[in-house]
């Protein structure tokens, strides 16, 4: 059965995140149905993760499999057609191996958490950045973050509606800088606790605004309590920046984004 790899853009402002859910539109819904709608087939539509309600998704990786074949390039084109009006984006379609897989081939996952620290309201980034009005030290939030950087207990970074085997995770990168007035928060691993990411930048706030300190973050990990947490970051700032693969030169974004030399 022909695979294919999709890599996905999209606003998650009207999702209710990326998998299906009985009560509400999802992504994983909407491309599923475009799909179906392309090629008369029901698929299941697997990511590299899953979003919450609300994150956005620059290079999300995905696959399908399809009983016959059809051009790659043609193929997204047709699934970004049947998408619209939602607010959803093929940027790339390519054929795989069967042996690759969007999610458990993915060996690292690259997230990026937006806030604006400014006093006006937001207009343009409304719903897609975390407005702060008091001052960020945006150096002290990254020397600060170092000390989650590596293997660690993050129960205290966890949702207690995680399904994650394990709170023990490796967290390879977690970088804050100032652009302007966007304090920009990156953060990579092999893989992320459900509000893992949206809990660190929380207490990463915090400690910007000097309302926590660097020993106060290293208290809440050490504690390995959710109830220590001192704030879950709103999920309007989240992005899914991308996804890494073996050989990512041969099967990566670059390669999926293209143009067609038919166009």
């Amino acid at each position: 059965m022909p695979r294919f790899a999709l890599t996905l853009e999209w606003d998650g402002a009207p999702f209710m995140g990326y998998q299906r859910q009985p009560h509400g539109p999802t992504v994983q819904q909407a491309v599923e149905e475009a799909v179906e709608a392309v090629t008369g087939e029901r698929v299941v539509v697997h990511a590299a993760g899953r979003t919450d309600t609300g994150v956005h998704a620059r290079a999300m990786r995905a696959h399908f499999d399809l009983s016959r074949g059809f051009d790659p390039f043609r193929l997204g084109e047709a699934i970004n057609a049947l998408l619209k009006p939602k607010p959803i984006a093929v940027l790339g379609c390519v054929g795989v191996p069967d042996d690759w897989h969007a999610r458990f081939s993915c060996v690292g996952r690259a997230y990026e958490y937006r806030i604006i620290n400014r006093r006006a309201p937001l207009t343009l980034e409304l719903g897609k950045a975390w407005r702060i009005t008091r001052p960020l030290d945006a150096d002290v939030m990254h020397q600060t973050a170092q000390a989650l950087v590596g293997l660690h207990d993050f129960t205290t970074f966890r949702s207690v509606h995680c399904q994650s085997a394990s709170p023990v995770k490796t967290l390879d990168r977690l970088d804050v800088r100032r652009e302007g007035n966007a304090v920009l928060i990156a953060a990579a691993a092999r893989s992320f606790l459900h509000h893992q990411v949206r809990s660190m930048v929380g207490c990463l706030a915090l400690v910007g605004q000097g309302q926590w300190s660097h020993d106060d973050l290293v208290a809440a990990l050490e504690a390995k309590n959710r109830c220590k947490l001192g704030l879950n970051a709103p999920p309007d700032g989240l992005y899914f920046i991308n996804a890494i693969y073996p050989g990512e030169n041969e099967h990566g974004c670059e390669q999926a984004d293209r143009i067609d030399p038919r166009s």
